[in-house]
């Protein structure tokens, strides 16, 4: 267990510059909303995320017809949880969107490494 969180973590240090790349270009360049840009750069994130953990994180050979799907429908929930932390911290506390990030990015990191270690790479014979 301690092993996929250090690679997680590793992985994720990978896909987390394409999330606040794309969070700092649609804000300082485009005006665009820090709600809508941390939407946008999740998702984009989550695509890299999703064939790194699949590949070197949990060594997968589970189909990506089952895998993937889960994937999804959790960077979904996560996406969501990370949307309204930064709507909570920039739009009602007023707090910088990149400092607000930083925390809902570690605040995401954990509920992901939870949820896809125990049911989206989870192999069947696991308990």
């Amino acid at each position: 267990m301690l092993r996929n969180l250090v690679m997680f973590g590793m992985m994720g240090a990978l896909g987390i510059p394409v999330l606040f790349l794309t969070l700092i270009l649609l804000v300082e360049i485009c005006g665009v909303s820090p709600v809508l840009a941390t939407s946008a750069g999740y998702l984009i994130g989550a695509l890299v995320n999703y064939t790194l953990n699949y590949r070197f994180t949990f060594k997968s050979s589970k189909a990506h017809m089952d895998s993937g799907p889960k994937f999804f429908l959790i960077a979904l929930m996560t996406g969501i949880l990370n949307a309204l932390l930064v709507y909570l911290g920039v739009d009602l506390m007023g707090m910088h969107y990149l400092l607000v990030q930083i925390f809902a990015t570690l605040i995401v990191f954990l509920s992901n490494f939870v949820l896809h270690s125990t049911w989206t790479f989870r192999l069947e014979n696991t308990k």
